[in-house]
């Protein structure tokens, strides 16, 4: 999958690097994992083209989610500035993070 995160210095690197990010927890056999997944890359696309999204495998890299304290699938994760801004968990709603993540994002890289 296209920006996949599989070591924890890779983890480490992109969230010192970029300035927002969300990381999508998942694994295959989750069903709302699977069905979310396009609406997150939507609008991530769409409404914030800015942030990196980068997608994490909790079954086969569970280091990754452990070092967040992350123990449910699907898990978002948005960062600014290397800091966690957000966590949604299992019942997610495109719409609210849209709503949590537009204020900080026009701050940041709208003028």
């Amino acid at each position: 999958m296209k920006n996949e995160l599989e070591t924890l210095e890779q983890l480490d690197a992109v969230i010192q690097n970029e300035t927002a990010l969300i990381l999508y927890f998942y694994n295959d056999h989750c069903a709302p994992c699977i069905s979310l997944r396009p609406k997150v890359i939507q609008m991530a696309e769409e409404d914030f083209p800015e942030m990196k999204l980068a997608f994490i495998n909790s079954e086969k890299h569970p280091e990754l989610p452990a070092k967040f304290n992350v123990f449910s699938n699907p898990t978002i994760l948005l960062f600014f500035e290397g800091r966690e801004y957000r966590r949604e968990s299992k019942y997610i709603s495109i719409s609210q993070i849209v709503d949590e993540i537009s204020r900080p994002y026009s701050l940041i890289f709208e003028d």
